[in-house]
C-alpha cells in the first residue's frame, strides 16, 4: 500500500501544536511501519530529522511560488497528474486538496470557530466553515484528538459518528522532563530577562486562550498574595492581541508580564521546569498538549474546567472556571503557598502522562489508515 502524507506542516521551522503532532506522527510511523511505502508531500525540502528517511519513505517536494493554497492547488495537481498516486492520502491538519483520492483521511483538531465565532475574524470564519463542509463530503475518515472534539464536530457539522476516530496525542518525554541543573536553568531564564518565581502560560496571545482573564487573575494574585512573581506568556500574536497589551498597561503590569516569542522545545523545557505553576485558563481546547508537557516537567497545572482539558488532565490539575479571574487567582495563591498541594499535583501529573505516547498515536493512526482502503 502507498500512503501519501501532507508533511508541509511537520516541516515548518517554528512548530506549535498542530505542527508537532504532524512531525511526531511521521517520525513514529517511520519506526513502526517497514511494509507500506510512503510519499511525504512538502512545499520545501524536508529539514533535520524529518529528512532522515528509511527506504520505504520517499520525499516529494512540490514547489509553489505563493504563500497560500499549496494544499488546495499544488497538492491537488499532484493527485491529478502524477503517474504514481497514493492508495490513501492522510492530511494531519488543515484541509484536503480539492482533488484527492477516494481514500482520504484528515485530522480535525477542534472547531473552536463554531463554538466561539466572536473570537475570530469574519475572514477566518468563512474559511473554516467552508473547510468543514468540504471535509464532511470529501473525507473517507476523520481523526480527532479528544472525545470532546468528536462531540463538537458531530454537534456543529452533523458528521456520522462512525466516520470519526479519536486518537490521543503523545508527549516527547526525552525532552519534557525534570531538570537537575538549576544553574543552567537560571542562566537560560536570565537570557530572556525572566526570574523566579513566575507563572507560565504557553499559547497564542488571543482571546480564545483567555489571556485577558489570566492577566486579570495575575493582578488579583499580586494584590492578595505577592508582587514578587512574574507572569511569562510564551507564544505569538493572535486575534485580540492589541486588547491584551492595553490590559497589561491599564493594570500597570508592564514590568511583571513578559511576552516571549516562540521557543524551541530544548529551551522551553527550562521555562516549564522553572515555573511555580503552569496556568492554562483557555476557553476552548481540542486537546491541550502543553498541559501534559508541564506535568512531565514536574510542574503543577492550573487548567480550565471546560472543553477537553478535564478529559486530558484527569485528576492531575487544579481546575478553575475560566470566566472567573478571582477563581484563577485563588488557584495560583493555593499552589504558591501550599507545597503539599503542589507536590500532590506533580505526582498525579506523572501518573497521568503515562496514558499518552506518540508511538501509540502512530500505531492507532496506522491501524485506521490500513482499514480505510475501499
Amino acid at each position: 500500500m502507498i500512503i501519501g502524507i501532507d508533511a508541509s506542516r511537520a516541516n515548518k521551522l517554528k512548530k506549535t501544536g498542530v505542527e508537532w503532532y504532524s512531525y511526531y506522527l511521521i517520525q513514529n510511523l517511520k519506526k513502526i511501519d517497514k511494509e507500506n511505502h510512503y510519499f511525504l508531500y512538502t512545499d520545501k525540502k524536508l529539514r533535520g530529522e524529518l529528512a532522515n528517511n528509511p527506504e520505504n519513505f520517499e520525499e516529494k517536494v512540490l514547489t509553489w511560488p505563493f504563500k497560500y493554497l499549496w494544499t488546495q492547488v499544488r497538492l491537488s495537481a499532484e493527485m491529478l497528474l502524477s503517474t504514481k498516486k497514493p492508495d490513501i492520502l492522510f492530511v494531519p491538519a488543515h484541509t484536503l486538496p480539492l482533488i484527492h483520492p477516494q481514500n482520504s483521511v484528515i485530522t480535525i483538531h477542534d472547531v473552536a470557530f463554531a463554538r466561539f465565532p466572536e473570537l475570530y475574524s469574519r475572514k477566518e470564519l468563512i474559511y473554516h466553515h467552508w473547510i468543514m463542509k468540504f471535509i464532511r463530503k470529501a473525507a473517507k475518515k476523520i481523526i480527532t484528538i479528544s472525545q470532546f472534539s468528536k462531540k463538537e464536530i458531530i454537534k456543529f457539522y452533523k458528521i456520522n459518528p462512525e466516520k470519526i476516530k479519536v486518537i490521543y496525542l503523545g508527549i516527547n518525554k526525552s525532552i519534557y522532563r525534570p531538570l537537575k541543573d538549576k544553574s543552567q536553568l537560571e542562566k537560560i531564564l536570565s537570557q530572556y530577562k525572566v526570574r523566579q518565581p513566575f507563572f507560565l502560560n504557553i499559547a497564542r496571545w488571543e482571546n480564545k486562550k483567555n489571556i485577558l482573564g489570566l492577566i486579570r487573575a495575575f493582578k488579583i494574585f499580586q494584590e492578595k498574595y505577592s508582587s514578587d512573581f512574574q507572569l511569562v506568556l510564551i507564544g505569538k500574536e493572535g486575534y485580540g492581541f492589541s486588547q491584551i497589551l492595553e490590559e497589561v498597561k491599564k493594570l500597570d503590569l508592564e514590568d511583571k508580564v513578559h511576552f516571549v516569542h516562540w521557543l524551541s522545545p530544548e529551551i522551553l523545557v527550562y521555562f516549564l521546569n522553572g515555573a511555580t505553576a503552569f496556568v492554562f485558563p483557555s476557553f476552548y481546547e481540542g486537546f491541550g498538549l502543553p498541559v501534559l508537557e508541564a506535568m512531565a516537567c514536574a510542574t503543577p497545572v492550573i487548567a480550565s474546567q471546560v472543553s477537553s482539558l478535564p478529559e486530558i488532565a484527569g485528576k492531575a490539575a487544579l481546575f478553575v472556571n475560566p470566566y472567573q479571574p478571582e477563581e484563577i487567582a485563588q488557584a495560583m495563591i493555593s499552589i504558591a503557598k501550599d507545597e503539599n498541594l503542589a507536590e500532590e499535583l506533580v505526582n498525579r501529573g506523572f501518573d497521568q502522562i503515562k496514558k499518552f505516547s506518540w508511538e501509540k498515536c502512530a500505531q492507532e493512526t496506522l491501524a485506521l489508515l490500513s482499514t480505510t482502503i475501499s
